[in-house]
């Protein structure tokens, strides 16, 4: 028998199986009337609640094993402990769902702010024609022909110079031309359209105020880079 109806811990079902024990030896020796006064509602709601500050040596206990008006409180106050459980545990997984939708939302608004900012960052096609460009070492390059490009992200393809290796190139925009001040770059393989060696990448240029500057171009193994006049408007 469970005197309180639930299913109960270790250090619980102890202090249940010493109230049946003590119930049991009162009935068997025939003494059904309590010992000493009854305790008060303090203590009787600690031990509804089974709590581990009592002593199982506490006389209390022995007075509520056999007294009819204390054990009947007790089962009262179970019952209220029970409900007051079940309204803490609908409380907290009405809080849990809460935040289960918060969170979905806050992904889904995340995602769609994303999904917005990418929208509004794609990228404009533009194209530098450098295949008459000077390439010599030493030499300064020729000036390039109305080359300008927007302050966002573009999708920039490059015409290499004739004679220029293939393989991979970093291309960049510098505010100096000595490759210092590197504003946006990006780094891509070539790739062969026609007659001519291309190259294509995606640079961001949306934080970039209007001005001069310069469009570098490094190849992987030569490592030597050439510097290019360059707009952005």
């Amino acid at each position: 028998m469970n005197w309180f109806g639930l299913r109960s811990s270790r250090n619980e079902d102890k202090l249940e199986a010493w109230i049946k024990r003590l119930h049991a030896q009162r009935v068997a020796s025939g003494q059904t009337e309590p010992v000493g006064p009854c305790p008060n509602e303090k203590f009787l709601r600690s031990l509804a609640k089974r709590s581990r500050a009592i002593s199982l040596s506490d006389a209390r206990i022995d007075h509520a094993a056999t007294c009819p008006n204390c054990m009947s409180r007790l089962v009262a106050l179970r019952n209220e402990n029970r409900e007051r459980n079940k309204k803490l545990a609908y409380a907290f997984a009405a809080a849990t769902c809460l935040i289960l939708v918060v969170a979905i939302f806050g992904l889904f608004h995340l995602r769609q702010n994303n999904q917005q900012t990418v929208a509004l960052a794609q990228p404009v096609s533009k194209t530098v024609d450098l295949w008459n460009a000077d390439t010599d070492r030493g030499q300064q390059p020729r000036q390039l022909q109305s080359v300008e490009l927007p302050p966002t992200v573009v999708r920039l393809t490059v015409i290499l110079p004739r004679f220029s290796p293939s393989g991979q190139y970093l291309i960049a925009v510098t505010r100096k031309e000595d490759g210092t001040g590197v504003i946006a770059e990006g780094l891509a393989s070539t790739f062969i359209a026609g007659h001519h060696e291309k190259v294509s990448v995606a640079l961001d240029l949306r934080k970039v105020t209007a001005g001069a500057y310069f469009l570098s171009t490094t190849h992987e193994q030569d490592q030597a880079a050439y510097y290019y006049p360059l707009r952005i408007k």
